[in-house]
């Protein structure tokens, strides 16, 4: 049997626990059995952004000829884009295995490891046991039982980075951030794309109106078709076709083409791990339950990232890292702090939203106002031509803190921030951005705006 001090499994943002225990000089086992860096660098956030914005770009040479620049999209270049995108993942990768190498006090075992007792794990042939364990094991995607869908084949967000020819038709099942994210960037790249989704809208859990204009918006490039049910995949001479039911009036329906991408939501990894002999409670979905500060059921097991099942971000699981970290040595523990999580989604156009909706408001009975802006109230909104981007922010009437937004438009993820660290400081008001001076004419008057256009959402009464 091998000790450490410490077993990590998963190299995304267990990497990064991994390091700080090698600066404390512990010795440290770190279990990963897929590519190294975890879904972010390889499968995810990054090397997907580096094919959206070229994908960006291409609407916004597009959209200019509403403010006069009437510019020819000659060609967009797959291949250019695909290599840009592993001349950084594969690097970054590389990097961390030769890290790994050099670094005698971490030992990298390359496989699936199980569990056979609390502490104690099998890898491969050897027997490893440490005093402290962190689950970074992420999730994977989930892959619906549609009769015909295992025969003919399909993409996931695991593979599809690994094309090497652009499909000429691609259908995507699921109506989320993945179906959006990678929709616009095949259709912008020339792929026919349809979206068959499940939900009777896109991003179902964005605020109705976001997700209605992202409806709207995306069916200007992609054939979306929404509250559907998939009910089967055959093989026919045009390619692979998928057959969908309305799920309120029963109608069917078919769409065809080359290649099918499943974007339909994610599992838990926690299957492979054998976590019954560990004394680590688990929901009903497979993912792992914490207390507040995320230990386990089993003291001394601690678990970050995608795999407690929520706020499945990675800069959330850094955050996570920095947590975890304090409290696997400190006696005055620091609970997790769920109350600002922001998120964008990178399609066309841009959205991003941190905290509450308004419907999470009423279900939780807090008195609220709720102020909007559209992007044209701003004059850089106007000079923009953006005709349908908006802020939309939730305050509770009493104490003016701020309690979630939401904005659709471009720039979006850049907008948001602002109000994400307005969220996190002093009493979590809007005030200091009140009582701040906004540069003029800049994009940023629009969240100002969305703030002193505060209205109780049932009298109508301006609170601004």
């Amino acid at each position: 049997m091998k000790e450490f001090d410490l077993i990590v499994v998963g190299s995304g943002a267990g990497l990064s626990v991994a390091g700080r225990a090698r600066q404390k000089e512990m010795k440290v086992a770190l279990i990963e059995n897929g590519p190294l860096g975890g879904t972010c660098l390889n499968k995810g956030c990054i090397p997907s952004k580096i094919l959206i914005h070229p994908a960006e770009v291409m609407r916004m040479v597009q959209d200019a000829r509403r403010i006069g620049v009437n510019a020819d999209i000659v060609s967009m270049d797959f291949d250019l884009a695909m290599r840009r995108m592993w001349d950084l993942v594969l690097p970054d990768r590389e990097g961390i295995a030769e890290g790994i190498k050099q670094d005698p006090g971490l030992t990298l075992y390359h496989t699936t490891g199980t569990f056979v007792g609390p502490f104690t794990m099998q890898v491969d042939d050897e027997i490893i046991k440490a005093p402290r364990v962190v689950i970074a094991c992420g999730v994977r995607s989930h892959i619906p039982k549609v009769p015909g869908l295992e025969e003919n084949g399909y993409l996931l967000s695991e593979t599809v980075f690994d094309i090497k020819v652009l499909p000429k038709s691609l259908i995507i099942l699921g109506g989320g951030y993945k179906a959006i994210e990678f929709g616009h960037f095949f259709s912008a790249f020339g792929t026919k794309v349809t979206i068959v989704g499940h939900n009777a809208s896109l991003l179902p859990r964005e605020e109705p109106e976001v997700s209605d204009l992202m409806l709207l918006k995306s069916r200007e490039h992609i054939d979306v078709h929404v509250n559907k049910d998939v009910t089967e995949v055959k093989r026919v001479p045009e390619g692979k076709m998928v057959i969908f039911k309305d799920r309120t009036t029963n109608d069917f329906g078919a769409a065809t083409a080359e290649e099918i991408l499943v974007t339909t939501g994610v599992v838990s990894n926690t299957d492979t791990l054998g976590l019954a002999l560990t004394g680590v409670k688990l929901d009903d979905k497979g993912y792992v339950v914490i207390n507040e500060f995320l230990e386990t059921s089993q003291p001394g097991i601690w678990a970050i990232g995608d795999v407690i099942g929520r706020t499945m971000f990675r800069h959330t699981a850094n955050y996570h890292v920095d947590l975890v970290w304090k409290n696997m040595f400190s006696k005055n523990k620091t609970p997790i702090d769920e109350h600002a999580v922001p998120h964008a989604v990178f399609g066309h156009p841009e959205v991003a939203s941190v905290g509450m909706t308004q419907e999470d408001a009423k279900r939780k009975g807090i008195t609220f106002f709720v102020g909007r802006a559209n992007y044209l109230d701003c004059a850089m909104g106007y000079a923009m031509d953006e005709q349908d981007g908006f802020v939309k922010v939730i305050v509770e009437a009493s104490t003016y803190k701020i309690l979630g937004a939401s904005i659709i438009g471009p720039h979006a993820s850049m907008l948001i921030q602002s109000i994400v660290y307005l969220m996190n400081s002093g009493d979590q008001t809007f005030i200091p951005l009140a009582n701040s001076q906004t540069i003029h004419p800049a994009l940023s008057e629009v969240v100002v705006r969305a703030f002193g256009n505060l209205m109780d959402p049932e009298h109508k009464h301006d609170h601004g």
